[in-house]
């Protein structure tokens, strides 16, 4: 029975995904953002299990990706399609320009080759190459939140949103190490970098809220960077 409790975890991970797909794809990115922060949950805690259960295998694996590539693949792609849908350009606009919006759909083209990739790629077993497709999720469905509150009206300029989508697919699949908080001990010397992260990560969001999602997703990237050197 207990081979079966990492797939169980994984499965409620791709339902979590399947209900933000009816959220997101209705605008309600309050509701698909929860939906999605549920699913990560889950795919953070199925690898766990079957490390510590012993049970790792590759069916565990592949479902793994299938899932990921619903909660963490389509759902952004979706939620970037509406934030175009609702940019500056967009609006009142006829011909050619309608169709501008279908571009935040590379975000799951992307997605789905990272998936693949990450598979067969025997050099991300303690770390990453490239951003991790739940990260990047995080950081779409943020911006999508702060879209919606129009506390920030550069997220309404249709160049801006192309541009983040242009990004958020190359940084998928860029060539650019980045750590995992993963922890072989819990000693702060061997860890420094992931506790740094994580203190400054929930100051951020105690103080910010959802608008330090988007800012803790490039402090990521760039500690990685700095301590890859």
């Amino acid at each position: 029975m207990k081979r079966h409790i990492p797939n169980i975890i994984t499965l409620c991970n791709l339902l979590c995904g399947c209900i933000a797909l009816i959220y997101a794809a209705g605008g309600n990115v309050y509701v698909a953002g929860g939906w999605v922060l549920l699913g990560i949950f889950f795919d953070f805690f199925d690898g766990f299990f079957a490390r510590l259960l012993k049970v790792k295998s590759e069916i565990g694996l592949q479902l793994d990706s299938l899932a990921d590539m619903v909660t963490s693949g389509v759902v952004p792609g979706i939620a970037m399609y509406q934030m175009l849908q609702l940019s500056d350009m967009i609006e009142g606009a006829n011909a050619w320009v309608v169709y501008l919006p279908y571009i935040g759909f590379f975000i799951t083209l992307a997605s789905a080759y990272r998936l693949a990739n990450f598979n067969i790629d025997t050099r991300q077993t303690t770390g990453f190459i490239g951003l991790p497709t739940p990260a990047n999720t995080l950081f779409i469905i943020s911006l999508a939140v702060i879209q919606s509150t129009g506390t920030l009206e550069l997220l309404h300029n249709t160049w801006v949103l192309l541009v983040i989508t242009i990004m958020s697919s190359y940084l998928l699949n860029a060539n650019l190490p980045l750590f995992a908080l993963k922890f072989k001990d819990y000693s702060f010397k061997n860890n420094a970098v992931k506790y740094i992260f994580l203190a400054i990560s929930v100051s951020l969001i105690a103080i910010l809220k959802v608008i330090a999602v988007p800012i803790i997703i490039l402090l990521y990237i760039l500690l990685s960077l700095i301590t890859k050197r």
